[in-house]
């Protein structure tokens, strides 16, 4: 156990720092971050299929068969949660300061969500071994850093002036570590609860990959970017399928 919070310890750590990257938006030229993005996009893509397919739900199975309920479940969650987020709030005007627009807090909160499961998958993961726990943190901080810098740029957008959108935006990342703690209390009084967010996870991890970031890719029309795109995805794949011989 001690060594499991030693690794989530440092997880945590990378991940908070992770929130750092959304500054660099402003050194780097619009075209130039874009196409960035979008090859990180990639990788990410397969580095959370990977660690859905080939680790979480192989690892499921050692406590028992019934898992698919559990990854269904992930999966609507990530559906209805953004449904939700989207129809009830996205129309509406609560903007606590008239000029930053709705947007930009309904993405606040919805960060503040995906860290503190982010913080409950990560700390859970560690605790079924410390290989998984590392193939699991890899997907998640891979997926964090071009979402720190899309979340940076929305609140900008949004109308957040740039300190403040580096110190909120930070803050929320924080929330990372209060889902780790929550994941060891809970985890340590029931390995059923590690198992079923493990296959919770999974179904997250397909839905965001499948559902948010692989409709981004086919957007790109141009077959050589596409074909780049598709090389990152089996490097990410590839990544986790040497992680998970460990």
């Amino acid at each position: 156990m001690d060594t499991a919070i030693l690794y989530t310890i440092i997880s945590i750590i990378i991940m908070i720092l992770s929130s750092f990257v959304g500054v660099f938006i402003f050194l780097i030229r619009e075209e130039t971050l874009q196409k960035v993005i979008m090859f990180l996009l990639s990788f990410s893509i397969g580095v959370m299929l990977g660690t859905a397919f080939l680790t979480l739900i192989p690892e499921s199975l050692n406590y028992g068969q019934n898992i698919s309920i559990y990854i269904i479940i992930g999966f609507l969650f990530s559906l209805i949660l953004e449904k939700f987020l989207k129809c009830k709030y996205c129309h509406k005007n609560f903007d606590f300061d008239k000029n930053i627009r709705s947007f930009a807090y309904v993405n606040l909160f919805t960060d503040a969500i995906q860290n503190f499961i982010s913080g409950l998958i990560i700390s859970t993961s560690y605790m079924v071994s410390i290989p998984f726990g590392i193939s699991t943190s890899t997907a998640l901080i891979l997926n964090e850093l071009p979402q720190e810098v899309s979340d940076f740029a929305i609140l900008i957008h949004g109308g957040f002036e740039k300190n403040r959108a580096f110190v909120i935006n930070f803050l929320t990342t924080l929330v990372t570590g209060i889902g780790a703690v929550v994941g060891f209390l809970i985890g340590s009084l029931s390995s059923h609860f590690v198992y079923f967010l493990v296959s919770f996870a999974a179904g997250n991890f397909i839905y965001i990959a499948s559902a948010d970031l692989i409709p981004e890719l086919n957007k790109e029309l141009n077959f050589r970017k596409s074909l780049l795109q598709v090389l990152f995805i089996i490097l990410g794949i590839l990544l986790i399928a040497l992680l998970s011989l460990l």
